[in-house]
Parts: C-alpha cells; structure tokens; sequence
C-alpha cells in the first residue's frame, strides 16, 4: 500500500516543570532532506535521532522540532550581580542618567547573564524518546491516508486509460481499412496500371509499418502492472514513476504511428490522464 509524502505528527508530553512539544511535517522531495530543531540541551542526541526519523519516514522534506516551555521555576539562566553593577557604575562615570535606564544598557552587555548548561537526565530523555516515536507512528498514520486517496486516484486513471486503450483496439480495423482506401485512392489517381500483386505487398508494408499490436499488448501490461505495484505491501514511487515512464512510451508510440484522426484524439485524452498521474506519483513514498 503506498504512503504519501506529505504529513503531520505530533506529541505534547507533560513533565513536572516543563512542557514538550514534538512536532513532525513532511512534504515531497526526490531524497531524504531532514531539518532538526531542538535545544542544545539535547543537541549530543541529534544523530541519534536522525537515524531514527530516517529510517521511519525514509524520503521527503522534513522538518523536525522539539519545543519546551517551562511551567514550573525551573532556569538555567542567572543574572550576573557584580559583572552588572560594575556596567553600572562605568555607564554612570559616562552619563549621569536614571537608573533604571542604566540597568536596561547593562543587562544587554557581555556576560550579564549566564547560562548554565544542564546534562541530559536519562529518564527525562527517554520519555521524551517515546513522545518522539508516537509522532512519528501519527505522522506515518497521516502519510498512509494519504497515500488511500492517491491510490483510489491513481486506479481511476488507470481504468480511464484502460477504457480508451479498448476504444483503440475497437477502432484499429477501421483504421487500418481506412490506410488502405487512402493508398488505393491515391494509386487511382495517378492513372497508371498497377501491377495488384506488387500493390498488395507494397501495402502489407506499409500497413506493418503502422501496425500497434505489440504497443497495445506492452500497454496493457504495462497498466495492469501498476496496479499490481499499487497493491504491494511496500509503498516504492520511483518504482510506480518508471512504471508510469514506460506507460508514456506506449501511448506516444501509438499516437505517432496511428495516422488516423479519432485514434489520435484517443492518445491525446490517455496523454492528459498520464499527465495527472505522473503529478501525484511525485508525492508517493
């Protein structure tokens, strides 16, 4: 069953002094193009979880958060007393100003506040690990719904190319009756004796020439192969977009060999419904 590309996963976990937010949202790409943000607390687990998303998601543009917001008193930051008065009493050697506006310049200097660097506490982590898995089974849930309303598409193409590839086969005596007329009208307008049996042969060349059996045959099976990749239990697009490349091949060979006005409109109308489902196989996993 194939997977979209495109998804949304998230996670809220609920710790006693802080709040984690994961988030997960993934679009198209030809290869893996992962984003990862997060506080550089947890950064030292970044190739960890680099790994662990890539080998989830597989492909696609991805962007990777975690958020924290703290509820409870938690900080890691300090405001640094004697660096700030300091600031303070060389800003008034300056300027004679009020206070309070000294205090505002000097908490933005150097080292007015210090931030201390926590290490990762191994429980906290490995709760927030398991946040983490469950974003990423709900943004797999999301690509795999996805993926449904693109196969239900891709298989009505299918069977809208189908249709018209029967028209085809209908139509082929018609046209292949209709080259014949034309070569004969013309060969009667030039008002000369024939040899008939050398005619016939001439034209048994020329109808082979356009013939599209094997056209029609190869685009069936071509057809009926797609949807037996759709129906497999790996979701592989670059696998269903060079299925789709071949499908092409098919219907342009018969376009340029029909020679026949209704058949060409025919190709033009399965040309048109390839075309829409070579834009979505750009969105299958």
């Amino acid at each position: 069953m194939i997977h979209s590309m495109t998804g949304y996963g998230k996670s809220v976990l609920q710790l006693p002094n802080k709040k984690i937010t994961i988030e997960i949202k993934s679009l198209n790409s030809k290869n893996l193009d992962l984003n990862a943000r997060m506080p550089s607390i947890y950064r030292e687990k970044e190739l960890s979880l680099r790994k662990l998303i890539a080998n989830t998601l597989e492909r696609g543009k991805i962007d990777f958060s975690i958020y924290v917001e703290i509820t409870g008193e938690e900080t890691t930051t300090q405001v640094n007393k004697t660096v700030i008065k300091q600031y303070i009493k060389q800003l008034k050697d300056i300027v004679d100003g009020d206070e309070t506006e000294l205090l505002k310049m000097a908490v933005r200097f150097p080292d007015a506040l210090n931030t201390e660097r926590d290490d990762i506490d191994e429980d906290e982590w490995q709760a927030i690990l398991n946040e983490i898995k469950v974003a990423l089974k709900n943004i797999d849930t999301y690509r795999l719904d996805e993926g449904k309303a693109l196969e239900t598409d891709f298989r009505i193409r299918l069977k809208n190319i189908e249709t018209l590839l029967e028209q085809v086969i209908a139509m082929d005596p018609e046209r292949i009756e209709g080259v014949r007329e034309r070569l004969r009208k013309g060969v009667e307008e030039l008002k000369e004796k024939v040899d008939e049996n050398r005619f016939e042969q001439e034209l048994v060349f020329y109808i082979e020439k356009f013939d599209i059996t094997e056209e029609k045959v190869r685009l069936k099976n071509h057809l009926d192969y797609f949807n037996d990749a759709l129906s497999s239990d790996d979701s592989n697009g670059k696998k269903l977009g060079f299925i789709g490349q071949e499908i092409g091949r098919e219907i342009n060979t018969i376009g340029s060999k029909s020679n026949y006005a209704p058949m060409q409109k025919l190709v033009v109308q399965m040309k048109d419904e390839l075309e829409k489902i070579k834009e979505q196989l750009l969105n299958v996993l």
